[in-house]
């Protein structure tokens, strides 16, 4: 990705540190919720952002911000950037349940407008936020990854398709449009009233562990992930940078913090299990989800180290409170259940609940054509 230079870029930063009231003016999209609602407050509140401008479909909490109302596929958005020095983009829709076709198309026409906008409009600088599962889980894989080290994930899993073309777009923008510099921010496992397929992992009755993996589990505190976005609108950092707490736990070391024992399978139950659900629509999550409880996908963080930026929580911390966020919820294989199937879940196990709830649909499907 291309970049401003170094000597100009360190000028600027400097001047951006010493004189808070000419630091840059920063756009957040996706600011109403989620991340993008907590960056906002977080900008609005430093005295190092000059000013922030809020986009969304709707108005979020920050009176601070500067709100403008908008579908981030729409090309009028040009006109809302314009006077932002740093975009950062967060309008992701990465719900479980959403339609994987209409997020798809959400998040790659949305990344698309958003970087053709922030060209037109004069912004030097586009962050981008995707994940680190784009490294892939892979039983090869070094424990930890380097921040350059190629991306060898598959469009299997949950999303990874979409933030795979994220990252591609990224590459392509600074050829695309010269003068403009992207920066992307993938953190590990999200943690901080999030859903995703890697948290509804801790609702289970039970751990599943396909036999002869080696999982590692590195995670990622949602005000972490902020603090980093922050450094990036700074433009302290650039490039492509992992987001993460230090090091990473072993499987061993996450059942005996959490408490909850594991249900061991061989890898073809496990795997043909997972596929055989998700295609007649038992659970959201794709066979692929499986691989990144089964195969090391831990990045170092040591661009940001060498920024000076520090993880505020640890592995086991973020961990403790995933566990609080998920107590009370019950989940198998990605599938919500309600009470009494939980207690038969946790009787019987994992396993034999998916495969229970497989005989359900059987049952209703006959029962149907009986009809």
């Amino acid at each position: 990705m291309s970049s401003p230079d170094p000597q100009v870029r360190a000028a600027r930063n400097r001047s951006t540190r010493s004189s808070p009231a000419r630091g840059p003016v920063v756009a957040v999209t996706g600011a109403a919720s989620g991340v993008g609602a907590l960056l906002t407050e977080r900008l609005a509140a430093s005295e190092e952002i000059r000013q922030v401008i809020a986009i969304d479909e709707r108005r979020g909490d920050c009176a601070e911000a500067q709100w403008h109302i908008l579908d981030v596929r729409d090309p009028a958005i040009a006109e809302r950037l314009r006077g932002a020095d740093v975009v950062v983009h967060l309008a992701l829709d990465l719900d479980l349940e959403s339609d994987a076709a209409t997020r798809t198309a959400y998040n790659v026409r949305g990344t698309q407008t958003v970087l053709t906008a922030a060209a037109a409009a004069g912004v030097h600088r586009v962050v981008l936020c995707t994940s680190t599962m784009v490294y892939g889980a892979l039983p090869d894989n070094e424990l930890p990854l380097s921040e350059d080290a190629e991306l060898r994930a598959t469009a299997e899993a949950t999303g990874v398709g979409d933030l795979l073309e994220i990252e591609r777009l990224a590459r392509r923008a600074p050829r695309a449009h010269p003068g403009l510099n992207v920066t992307v921010v993938r953190p590990a496992v999200l943690v901080g009233g999030t859903d995703t397929a890697l948290t509804r992992y801790f609702e289970s009755p039970r751990l599943l562990v396909v036999a002869g993996s080696r999982p590692a589990w590195q995670f990622c505190h949602v005000d972490d992930l902020c603090s980093a976005l922050e450094y990036a609108a700074r433009e302290e950092v650039e490039g492509e940078l992992a987001v993460g707490c230090d090091g990473w736990l072993e499987q061993e070391e996450v059942e005996e913090l959490s408490g909850i024992r594991r249900m061991e399978l061989p890898s073809a139950v496990a795997l043909g299990a997972a596929a055989r659900l998700h295609r007649i629509g038992l659970t959201p999550s794709p066979a692929g989800d499986l691989a990144y409880t089964m195969h090391p996908w831990v990045v170092s963080g040591s661009r940001l180290h060498d920024a000076g930026w520090r993880p505020a929580y640890t592995n086991e911390q973020v961990l403790a409170e995933l566990l609080e966020e998920v107590a009370g919820r019950h989940t198998v294989v990605g599938r919500r259940l309600g009470r009494k199937d939980a207690t038969a879940a946790g009787a019987a196990g994992a396993t034999v609940a998916l495969l229970g709830a497989a005989a359900v649909v059987r049952r209703a499907r006959k029962a149907r054509r009986r009809i």
